[in-house]
């Protein structure tokens, strides 16, 4: 069977892969996935999965078109699962259906999946053409591959800034930095990611809620978590007085400030004791208990120290450094933190991956250069 030509193959592979981007954010501890079914060049019908234990891309498409996939093509973001999980395998119902060709773009990590589900396919006589715009299709799922080889979660940071690189001025005043537009940004960010991580500072400072409210619908608030060794936070903050919006996650120290810890308990606040470096709770240990929970990406929106703490220790995936034309001059705090280096030479290296204008903000999208 001829293969579709590249362009016509890649146009449709970009209907399957915003069908999957509808899925960030609800789907862990799955990948985001969307499929469309083609025949005689035009769709006939798509999916995206919907959130964890539901039925996968692939499912939906073909129960949207029925008989009409018989004979079709089928372009998915992501190789079809050839295993039972909590749902049965799509490569069972693509047989079933008649699909004449698969086009998938990246291949999945999980051992229960990489490159059975292919051959699976190809073995009953599907012709299957893989890596169809791999690399966005990767990109797309940076999280579910990452918290598959790793079980630890895709960290990015969400920053703030001056235009001379300060969160804050000397007297920790931060807002408004950014205008409208960039906060209704990171209301969209929050709305894709499983966590928000935040220091006791930050609580104690800005009082935030830690909520997604995007404009024109509702939010997916992700589960909000506060690193507070030493149990700093004020139990009547917004993040622990809302869990019917979001549940919070206290980590601290081991033992201690037992009466305020009991209150917090009793307000629904689930308390994480947690090992100590540096006399800090360890974020290594954070993301382990929060890629055991299954979150697959957090967003860390500070403060300083914090930002600091997952730079030094290269925990850090990527970051969203939101730039705003004012300056604040000697005193500011710097967003970075203390890096305590002595040169240049000693810079952490950074790649800029994405730029654009978000109203009258910079927006830098940069990944670390590994």
């Amino acid at each position: 069977m001829s293969r579709p030509p590249l362009h016509e193959a890649e146009k449709w592979m970009r209907v399957a892969l915003a069908e999957a981007a509808r899925g960030q954010g609800r789907t862990s501890p799955n990948p985001v996935v969307g499929a469309v079914i083609v025949k005689n060049g035009k769709r006939v019908a798509k999916g995206f999965h919907a959130q964890a234990g539901g039925p996968h891309a692939e499912v939906v498409a073909l129960q949207k078109a029925g008989k009409r996939a018989r004979g079709a093509d089928l372009y998915t973001s992501l190789e079809p699962c050839a295993h039972h999980g909590k749902t049965p395998p799509c490569t069972q119902a693509i047989l079933d259906a008649g699909i004449a060709r698969v086009i998938f773009a990246s291949a999945d990590p999980n051992p229960l999946v990489n490159g059975k589900g292919h051959r699976r396919l190809r073995k009953a006589g599907i012709d299957v053409w893989p890596g169809i715009l791999r690399e966005e299709a990767d990109t797309l799922n940076r999280p579910f591959f990452k918290w598959a080889k790793t079980g630890r979660p895709f960290v990015s940071l969400k920053i703030a800034s001056s235009l001379d690189g300060f969160l804050a001025t000397a007297t920790g005043d931060s807002k408004w930095i950014t205008g409208p537009s960039s906060r209704q940004w990171v209301h969209e960010l929050r709305d894709r990611v499983d966590a928000i991580v935040v220091g006791a500072g930050t609580v104690l400072s800005d009082n935030p809620q830690l909520t997604s409210r995007p404009q024109g619908r509702k939010g997916k608030n992700p589960l909000r978590v506060v690193l507070d060794t030493q149990l700093r936070s004020p139990v009547d903050a917004h993040v622990f007085h809302s869990q019917q919006q979001a549940p919070t996650v206290l980590a601290t120290a081991r033992g201690g400030h037992e009466k305020k810890a009991a209150q917090l308990k009793k307000q629904g606040v689930e308390l994480w004791e947690l090992p100590l470096k540096q006399g800090r709770v360890s974020l290594k240990a954070l993301l382990k208990r929060l890629g055991d929970r299954g979150c697959m990406h957090i967003l860390v929106e500070g403060g300083a120290g914090v930002f600091g703490s997952f730079l030094k220790e290269g925990l850090a995936d990527e970051l969203w450094l939101f730039l705003a034309p004012k300056l604040i001059g000697k005193g500011g705090i710097s967003w970075s933190g203390n890096l305590q280096l002595r040169k240049i030479a000693e810079a952490l290296p950074w790649l800029i991956s994405h730029a654009e204008r978000i109203g009258e903000d910079l927006l830098i999208q940069g990944v670390p250069r590994r």
